[in-house]
């Protein structure tokens, strides 16, 4: 199942000029023979909402007796086609090349209509998108970003009047909003994704996520081994980069005191280890956002109508070179001792008894239920374990029963994968409530309370997701990808694509602090242009499908960069807070490194990629020469104590 974009955008995107409200009868001739001998049909014209002016739009006469020659005259050029089985004739390759209300006459046989169209100039479209980017950039908060965006394209869709912007206005929550939220598929994933929120609180309060990282925790004796141990508690909690943050961070904090690591490491290994691992894992709460953005913007796409979202987020795993070679570099670092920069400052200060900055105090740690075990209860690994394994088996099982063909990829290709995450949810949820109430760890209402603090800690991502799919379904509305096309699909080399996608995606999340704001905002532009840019290179077939793939991986990944290094970045400010880490001490030191590897990703993986390079081959060679930088430039804090 997937998202019918063309279909639920209908009403906003076309209208129809409906024959006995509109229709002109071309002549007496006509109107007899209509009405005597039905020979000639009524014919009902589907235009755009709006057009834009030097850009191909699509025209639609239907109701025509099939084999009829059909044609449209608009803006002084006449199209001409014939009726096929179904009486409908389609025009595809009309562009108006003034902006103001043109008159489109089309006739069929012995008939006639002529309808109105309003034509706006094509820049127009892309003012929705460079609104919400520049307004977010400003205040440095997505969600006014994204509602001023809406009214904008909402206004668009009117006229620019003060009554068009009063019904912009109202149309923004009651059309775009509302019909954001009334798909079903759409409705799956909001649910899919406060649900695994609610197991995450379920499984963090009942102490099973504790006792996974007290287990790891107690078997590291060495300032190395302890930050080996910090990394694999953070690749062990993938599903959600909050829980990683906060969990890892205020567990491990004794013991790397203890170590004497300093703060800003500990600091630096959390952050890199959240949102990295929640980006591209399987089973994630990020994993219902992210898909939900792909399909929308597939869905736009009518040569890709047969694209799962779930599987095009598979194939572009591999072209995720940030959150790998980050994820990477951790573990060099953490394994070598080596460091450089002011982390390497750093490290020599702890190993000398001091593991807090000495310039500033840090920020308080985090306190409350919802982020730690309850009093007095025994930490059983299982209690975390089993839940997660039930809904990564029933994820699997779900796709796979839910789907047809005689290979996996075949299964996947046509499985329901919004069913799978609903089904596997659910049985997550059931499996951590009944464990942790069976064995009398929580009640009832304490298990509940659980489920919605985590449950609740998804909230506000849901509500960016939401204004998201709105904005994209009004930029569907004013045909931005249509406009991108003619301005840039000439002259922007296809193999820098996923480049391009990879630094605007980077310098938004860097000034805005948000990685899953800055998805919202390229994502319904990126798919569409590449997409676009392939057809025009002649590469939009299996060949050329590694450019979509890395365009995606890149949007998200550049998104993952800029957030890790914005000082105003949610998850940088939660690392400082968990970690006890003096906030604008993490930044600093924490730079470096991901400069090094935003570079090694972009300059190594991404531009290579989109030549045709495989990805596992920039991987290897990607973690080959971090390796090296490290050795030629890293010195270990052990020998200046």
């Amino acid at each position: 199942m997937r998202f019918d974009n063309q279909r639920r955008n209908n009403n906003i995107n076309t209208r129809k000029l409906v024959p006995g409200k509109l229709p002109v009868i071309a002549s007496a001739a006509a109107v007899l023979a209509a009405v005597f001998s039905f020979s000639a049909h009524a014919i009902e014209v589907e235009t755009p909402a709006v057009a834009l002016s030097g850009v191909s739009m699509t025209y639609t006469v239907s109701d025509a007796t099939p084999g009829d020659f059909v044609s449209i005259a608009v803006g002084g050029k006449s199209f001409s086609a014939i009726a096929d089985d179904n009486g409908q004739a389609e025009f595809t390759d009309v562009a108006i090349a003034a902006a103001g209300e043109t008159t489109v006459t089309a006739t069929a046989g012995g008939a006639s209509a002529k309808v109105s169209v309003r034509v706006i100039p094509g820049w127009v479209s892309i003012l929705p998108a460079v609104m919400a980017i520049a307004i977010a950039l400003t205040l440095r908060n997505v969600i006014p970003a994204l509602l001023l965006g809406l009214w904008l394209g909402a206004t668009a869709l009117q006229s620019f009047s003060a009554k068009g912007a009063g019904l912009g206005l109202l149309d923004t929550f009651q059309v775009f909003v509302r019909g954001a939220l009334a798909d079903s598929d759409r409705a799956s994933i909001v649910l899919f994704t406060m649900m695994i929120g609610g197991m995450v609180g379920i499984i963090t309060r009942n102490g099973g996520m504790a006792s996974i990282v007290l287990a790891i925790v107690s078997r590291a004796k060495t300032a190395i081994g302890g930050q080996v141990a910090v990394w694999l508690m953070g690749m062990m909690i993938f599903f959600d980069d909050y829980s990683n943050t906060l969990v890892v961070g205020n567990t491990a904090r004794s013991l790397t005191d203890h170590l004497k690591i300093s703060r800003e490491k500990l600091a630096y290994i959390v952050d890199s280890t959240a949102a990295p691992v929640a980006c591209i894992a399987l089973i994630t709460t990020w994993i219902g956002y992210q898909i939900g953005l792909i399909d929308q913007a597939l869905g736009t796409i009518p040569e890709l109508a047969d694209f799962q979202a779930y599987s095009v987020f598979i194939q572009s795993i591999p072209y995720s070179f940030y959150p790998i070679l980050a994820i990477a570099f951790v573990l060099i670092v953490a394994s070598s001792g080596l460091d450089f920069g002011p982390m390497y400052k750093a490290e020599v200060r702890a190993r000398g008894g001091k593991v807090k900055p000495e310039m500033a105090e840090a920020l308080p740690a985090l306190e409350g239920e919802e982020l730690s075990p309850k009093d007095n209860i025994p930490l059983r690994a299982f209690n975390a374990f089993i839940p997660i394994i039930v809904l990564i088996v029933a994820l699997g099982a779900s796709l796979v029963a839910l789907g047809e063909g005689d290979t996996l990829t075949r299964i996947l290709e046509t499985t329901e994968p919004y069913k799978a995450m609903m089904y596997s949810s659910f049985m997550g949820v059931l499996a951590a409530a009944t464990l942790t109430i069976g064995q009398g760890i929580l009640s009832v209402h304490e298990t509940i309370d659980a489920w919605y603090g985590g449950l609740r800690a998804t909230l506000f991502g849901m509500i960016i997701l939401v204004l998201a799919w709105s904005l994209s379904d009004v930029t569907a509305a004013l045909h931005t990808a249509s406009y991108l096309v003619t301005l840039l699909a000439d002259s922007l080399p296809v193999a820098l694509i996923p480049a391009i996608a990879f630094i605007l995606a980077a310098i938004t999340a860097f000034t805005t602090g948000t990685s899953w704001g800055t998805m919202a905002i390229l994502m319904p532009l990126i798919i569409p242009l590449s997409w676009a840019v392939m057809t025009v290179h002649g590469v939009a077939d299996p060949s050329g499908m590694h450019i979509m793939y890395s365009a995606i991986a890149c949007v998200l990944a550049g998104a993952v960069w800029g957030d890790h290094c914005s000082p105003i970045s949610d998850t940088t400010v939660l690392s400082s807070i968990a970690s006890g880490c003096n906030h604008i001490e993490h930044v600093r030191t924490q730079l470096p490194y991901a400069l090094l590897v935003g570079a090694a990703s972009l300059l190594i993986g991404t531009i290579p990629g989109g030549y045709g390079v495989p990805p596992w081959i920039s991987l290897l060679v990607g973690v080959s020469v971090l390796y090296a930088i490290l050795k030629t430039f890293g010195r270990r804090a052990e020998a200046q104590t």
